[in-house]
């Protein structure tokens, strides 16, 4: 099983951006208070010691061209990594930023892998 934070609405590309974009959203737009700010530089550091960056392995996953709608899904035994979103979502509760939480047992065409995450490309439909 499979877990993925992300906006409810789909952006032009036709991705549901993830809790991280969200946030990075509302830093580069200067909507965090300094507070909330300090929170992401932080967690963001915290989750890349503690979570392998899937496009340091392959820098090709999330390319557009040939991935256009790649996404990352924690694995449902990943726990210690997902309890620390609460501190994001939030943040995204305060600036009235929707996220909702997604569960899958097969999220699409796994494209990367490692112990505590996939990285996945959704079924064609149609």
């Amino acid at each position: 099983m499979y877990v993925r934070y992300q906006s409810p609405t789909p952006n032009a590309r036709g991705v549901h951006p993830g809790v991280f974009g969200l946030i990075n959203a509302l830093a580069k737009h200067g909507r965090l208070s300094s507070e909330e700010e300090r929170f992401r530089v932080d967690s963001h550091a915290w989750y890349h010691a503690n979570l392998i960056d899937p496009s340091d392995v392959d820098p090709r996953i999330y390319n557009r061209d040939l991935n256009p709608q790649a996404t990352a899904w924690f694995k449902t035994s990943a726990g210690h990594l997902i309890e620390r979103l609460t501190g994001y979502l939030e943040i995204l509760t305060t600036h009235q930023v929707a996220c909702v939480r997604v569960e899958a047992a097969d999220p699409g065409n796994v494209i990367y892998e490692d112990p505590h995450q996939v990285v996945v490309v959704p079924y064609r439909t149609g």
